[in-house]
């Protein structure tokens, strides 16, 4: 069975309405249904919305142990969006809710979560772990840097501005990171130039923060989503193998927050 599928766990499933400062953010719940409690992942959506497709990743997730917390990240402007990838206006409402995301607004949000899971028996947020794709790469690493006594660990995969020219890029945050980071980019890809991939290791080993950033050869961007052109199942399962050992070193009882 590929790590992408759920392993044949019950698991218990919930839409949780969750208030912050700044509406109302509908998040996916879903962890094992005994047990407990489960170390808690924040599992940040991409551009095209919170959807059935991250919904299954987060089964997956969840399925090995862990409290997964999959919000709505566009709350602030709409109860729902999902991505209609033929349509031209759909593409283009998507381009404006992801512009008025930012890194700062996410670690509000995740505060929030995080908050829920400490009310939740079944969570364990002492031990947190961070994901995020495209969009949300630079939300794992900055909520991370943000929630650093808390989050043992922090992925992203095709993230994008992970090194800009701003106040607030994740770049900046290493430093304040403790947990172990794994960043993880395609070859191809005209959000992502390998260059900035580059800036963003120098940056990692300057910091002294641990993990690793690395290229994914010969993939595209998108490679971990089955919706997309670029879906690559061979990336896709080295994403899952990489996701997951992540935050068994990390999450384990008893591991210690470097």
């Amino acid at each position: 069975m590929s790590r992408r599928q759920p392993l044949p766990l019950p698991l218990h499933t919930a839409e949780v309405a969750i208030v912050t400062g700044e509406g109302t953010m509908g998040t996916h719940v879903v962890h094992p249904a005994t047990g407990g409690p489960h170390p808690t992942v924040l599992f940040f959506m991409d551009a095209p919305g919170k959807r059935p497709l991250l919904h299954r990743m987060a089964a997956a997730i969840a399925s090995h142990g862990y409290y997964v917390m999959l919000p709505n990240l566009y709350y602030r402007q709409t109860p729902a969006f999902e991505l209609d990838f033929t349509s031209a206006e759909s593409l283009a409402r998507m381009a404006e809710l992801m512009r008025a995301v930012g890194n700062r607004m996410v670690a509000r949000d995740a505060q929030a979560l995080i908050e829920h899971a400490d009310s939740d028996p079944a969570a364990d947020a002492t031990r947190i772990a961070t994901v995020g794709y495209c969009m949300s790469g630079p939300f794992s690493l900055f909520v991370a840097a943000e929630q650093a006594e808390r989050v043992r660990c922090a992925a992203s995969f095709y993230g994008v501005r992970l090194h800009i020219d701003s106040a607030d890029s994740p770049h900046h945050r290493l430093g304040d990171i403790r947990g172990e980071i794994y960043v993880a980019a395609a070859e191809h890809d005209d959000y992502v130039p390998l260059d900035m991939i580059t800036r963003l290791e120098a940056a990692r080993v300057a910091a002294g923060t641990r993990g690793r950033v690395e290229v994914y050869w010969g993939t595209h961007h998108g490679f971990a989503f089955d919706d997309r052109p670029a879906y690559d199942p061979v990336a896709d399962d080295r994403h899952w193998t990489e996701l997951l050992d992540l935050f068994a070193r990390n999450l384990a009882p008893g591991e210690p927050l470097r």
